[in-house]
């Protein structure tokens, strides 16, 4: 192959690097992640699922769950429908944010209408 040949797969080269760059990689860490999530589920975690439910994992299975979303109701979730672990088991209850009650009260005070 002379040079011309080779100039002529190189645009062909660079769109598959492009390619692998910013869709391949991104996709397989976002799966890698996601995985991880779901292997990391434990008894008394607070969970929210893809659908926007939150409830307290009380069972687990290999792949699938017991999810409380209130007081003696419990529903079998497949793992895969986890979005977030919202606090884990061992992590204390986060009280109120602070900052978000004072920003509340300085909304409600600060109208100027008489």
């Amino acid at each position: 192959m002379d040079g011309q040949q080779i100039a002529q797969f190189l645009p062909l080269v660079l769109i598959v690097v492009v390619f692998w760059l910013l869709i391949l990689r991104p996709a397989r860490r976002r799966q890698q992640d996601a995985a991880k999530l779901q292997r990391s589920i434990g008894v008394g975690d607070k969970v929210m699922l893809t659908s926007g439910l939150f409830g307290t994992v009380r069972g687990l299975g290999d792949s699938d769950f017991e999810l409380e979303v209130a007081s003696g109701v419990v529903l079998t979730v497949h793992r895969q429908a986890v979005n977030q672990i919202v606090t884990k088991a061992d992590e204390p209850a986060a009280p109120a944010d602070a900052a978000e009650s004072s920003e509340r009260e300085s909304d409600d005070g600060g109208d100027a209408r008489s």
